[in-house]
């Protein structure tokens, strides 16, 4: 059985794309997050606006401090992406508890499988139940140029 770790007090999560702080979440990706340096805020808000957001808010004072993205078709896939936790929150089990949000809708959906990548989060992932692909040699990717 894989953890379901509670959100802290103070935080509560949404998936209003109305409350996604467009601005800040472009900041943490374009800024500080390996795979997204340099994305142009165009491309970020075409891909808020054609995916489930994720947002981690403080309750108090409405500030977002964390956020995920997940494309899917709502039925039988998903892939999480842009998991960033503002690092004023690290290590407070908000990431761990957005994720184990996502991942608790993604069920009530009825999908059966979910990808993500990650490059130095494992042990992250692997306690909310991911596990490395059993078959890798099965699963290809088409990769454009920049």
């Amino acid at each position: 059985m894989t953890d379901t770790p509670s959100l802290p007090e103070g935080y509560e999560i949404s998936t209003d794309p109305a409350r996604v702080d467009r601005e800040r979440v472009h900041r943490w990706l374009s800024t500080d997050a390996y795979w997204a340096l340099g994305r142009s805020r165009e491309k970020q808000d075409r891909a808020i606006e054609e995916s489930l957001n994720f947002g981690a808010f403080d309750t108090v004072s409405g500030e977002q401090v964390a956020y995920a993205r997940v494309i899917t078709d709502r039925a039988t896939f998903g892939w999480l992406c842009d998991v960033y936790v503002d690092p004023s929150v690290r290590g407070k089990g908000v990431g761990s508890a957005l994720v184990a949000a996502v991942r608790e809708e993604l069920r009530s959906f009825g999908v059966r499988r979910v990808l993500l990548a990650t490059q130095d989060a494992h042990g992250v992932y692997e306690k909310l139940g991911f596990a490395p692909l059993e078959r890798p040699e099965q699963w290809m990717a088409l990769i454009f140029a920049p």
